[in-house]
């Protein structure tokens, strides 16, 4: 299903019937910095979504929770401030999201509950409504606007996350199209340890799809990206991931057994783990992405606490950043992770790329003869890739992080300033 899958250009725009943009309405200190962004539906669109189960959800999770249950699972736009998280700000945070949807309900003429609302930024400060909405009465939503709307959600971000891919339909729709569509884009490089969702994440497509069927699929493909990676350990308040399907493509409507649906989950799990893994690379004063495959566990539960073990162990994601090939510290959050195995049973090793041979530094859980040049040479790129085999199963998990450098310490010693 993946050869079918062809890439294009739009992000979150790529999709018929999809209108995004961003502009700069003065949240952030940086003068000039997008820190409001806008997607919009040409018409009320099957919506499903994840959110973070911290007991400290923002009050922007609580108002999208709030409307998609009064829209009966429907959405029609969603309104981003970058900079703010409105977190922990009581009842004024609160009342404070809600208008910013009815805000955007006015201005665009759409029901207030087909609105959702997404804040990130520094927690505890209330949002500076009177510019939020100065901007919301100027900003526009284009056709083309996809790269603008990955802009404009950053926030210690140093780069756009965006994504978009086609497929060839399974039958020509009515209105004659070909093709199918679905892009996303997201934003996250600190307080990444999501459960349930990722930072922000809004992904489209005008396929027409079950709402039910799509809830899973989505639930699915976030526990295999975005609950699959860690920069730091810290789950976030403000965790959404979002999808809108307009329909457009006339299609008849995904669901289990239906012809097309199949390549359709594929593109999604495509579109989520691809992010997933820039949200890793993009880990704040990170210099490696790391890749951790974990082979031969017991259970699948056991697969993923194996290779998020290792994503997030302090000492390994140093080791990482100096370029020591420390097995011990991988041993180490093995042994820490909770899974089922025998010690005596490991194998670890090292790769730079998936495609060149894995140079093994430990088996049955001793260490080998192996060319200390030639792994730390595995771990001199931009990418590592951890092999670890627990000897206890069949099943596997990958989970994706990155190194810990003094930059991360920067980045949060200055964060409200």
């Amino acid at each position: 299903m993946a050869e079918a899958l062809r890439s294009v250009v739009g992000g979150v725009t790529a999709a018929r019937g999809f209108r995004a943009g961003a502009m700069s309405c003065g949240i952030k200190s940086d003068a000039g910095t997008r820190d409001l962004a806008i997607l919009i539906a040409d018409q009320p669109c099957v919506a499903a979504a994840t959110f973070t189960s911290s007991r400290t959800a923002a009050a922007p999770v609580l108002v999208c929770r709030e409307h998609l249950a009064a829209a009966g699972w429907r959405a029609q736009a969603v309104i981003i401030n970058s900079g703010n998280a409105n977190c922990s700000t009581g009842a004024q945070g609160l009342a404070d999201a809600r208008t910013m949807a009815q805000l955007v309900s006015d201005r665009f003429g759409i029901a207030p509950e087909l609105v959702m609302v997404s804040s990130t930024g520094i927690i505890g400060r209330p949002l500076p409504m009177a510019k939020i909405a100065s901007g919301i009465s100027q900003i526009e939503g284009r056709y083309d606007g996809g790269q603008s709307f990955a802009e404009g959600i950053l926030t210690t971000d140093t780069r756009a996350k965006t994504i978009a891919l086609e497929w060839d339909a399974p039958d020509p729709t009515p209105d004659g199209a070909r093709v199918l569509r679905i892009g996303g884009s997201t934003k996250g490089a600190g307080m990444i340890y999501p459960n349930m969702a990722t930072m922000l994440c809004y992904i489209t497509t005008d396929a027409a799809v079950d709402q039910h069927w799509l809830q899973r699929e989505l639930r699915m493909a976030v526990a295999d990206s975005f609950n699959m990676i860690c920069v730091d350990g810290d789950m976030s308040t403000n965790d959404t991931v979002l999808v809108m399907a307009s329909g457009l493509a006339g299609n008849t409507p995904f669901a289990e057994g239906v012809p097309g649906a199949a390549t359709f989950a594929a593109a999604l799990r495509q579109v989520t783990q691809t992010l997933a893994r820039e949200i890793a690379r993009d880990g704040e004063g990170a210099t490696k992405v790391q890749e951790v495959h974990v082979a031969g566990a017991a259970t699948d539960a056991d697969a993923r606490r194996a290779s998020r073990a290792v994503t997030m162990y302090r000492l390994w994601q140093c080791a990482l950043a100096g370029g020591d090939p420390n097995w011990g510290r991988i041993m180490g959050a093995l042994g820490a992770s909770g899974a089922e195995f025998s010690h005596d049973r490991v194998a670890i090793g090292l790769s730079a790329t998936l495609t060149q041979p894995v140079v093994w530094l430990v088996r049955d859980g001793v260490a080998v003869d192996y060319d200390q040049a030639a792994a730390k040479a595995q771990l001199a790129g931009a990418e590592v890739f951890v092999h670890v085999d627990l000897g206890a199963g069949t099943a596997t998990a990958i989970a994706w992080g990155c190194d810990m450098t003094h930059g991360y310490i920067d980045e949060n010693t200055t964060y409200t300033r």
